[in-house]
């Protein structure tokens, strides 16, 4: 079990090889399991609340229109693609592949699942990004804000799996603490839990990745 010291001891000594830039740069982790026999088909799409989400938050595509499209817009959501506008996307692949990489969550009119299969399901399907269907009436401003506050974590038939966690303008403690919370979710849908961890690995967008079993030897080594 990893726990909050580690995690800050271990964002801490990424950061310290993280050169500084001009930009905020973005704090990942990487999850390397273990004993988990892959050619079963195994596979992972965690959503997970993050206590401590950054500045900008997850970018968000809200696919319906009316008075759907309308209070996606007043809840702030980036992108809100009307009916017509899902048609065209289904003949133009390139636009179709910009907006999948462009945002981090979809949400769709339940009504139009069929269509943003037949649009988008291609690009959607692969980065395990198809969007959550909703009703009439759901609460798109509630859902929009624990979104904002997310991140995703996927694996599929592989061992290990990214996905950012914060950003150098965060404390150490902060980053850590959306670490065990991505570790966490991650460790309760795995066979043996965190038995099935086999190492937890840090990085800054331009730094070095510090590894948890390197880091963890290096103290054993300093005080024997």
């Amino acid at each position: 079990m990893v726990n909050n010291d580690q995690l800050s001891t271990l964002i801490k000594k990424a950061r310290e090889t993280t050169p500084k830039k001009k930009f905020t740069q973005s704090a990942e982790i990487t999850l390397v399991l273990k004993d988990i026999d892959v050619k079963k088909g195994f596979s992972l799409n965690e959503i997970v609340v993050l206590p401590n989400p950054t500045k900008e938050g997850a970018s968000l595509c809200v696919l319906g229109g009316g008075d759907m499209g309308l209070r996606a817009k007043r809840a702030g959501v980036e992108t809100v693609l009307e009916p017509d506008t899902l048609d065209r996307l289904g003949s133009n692949k390139r636009d179709a592949r910009k907006i999948v990489r462009a945002h981090d969550f979809f949400l769709a009119d339940a009504s139009l699942m069929s269509s943003v299969g037949r649009a988008l399901g291609q690009f959607l399907g692969p980065k395990g990004k198809m969007p959550t269907p909703l009703p009439y009436g759901a609460p798109i401003e509630t859902i929009a804000t624990r979104l904002r506050s997310s991140t995703r974590i996927r694996s599929k038939n592989q061992l290990n799996m990214s996905t950012k966690i914060g950003d150098e303008d965060l404390t150490d403690e902060q980053i850590a603490a959306n670490a065990n919370a991505v570790i966490s979710a991650v460790e309760k849908r795995l066979p043996q839990g965190d038995k099935n961890l086999r190492n937890t690995i840090i990085k800054f967008t331009m730094g070095k990745a510090i590894k948890m079993n390197s880091l963890n030897k290096q103290t054993k080594s300093e005080s024997a």
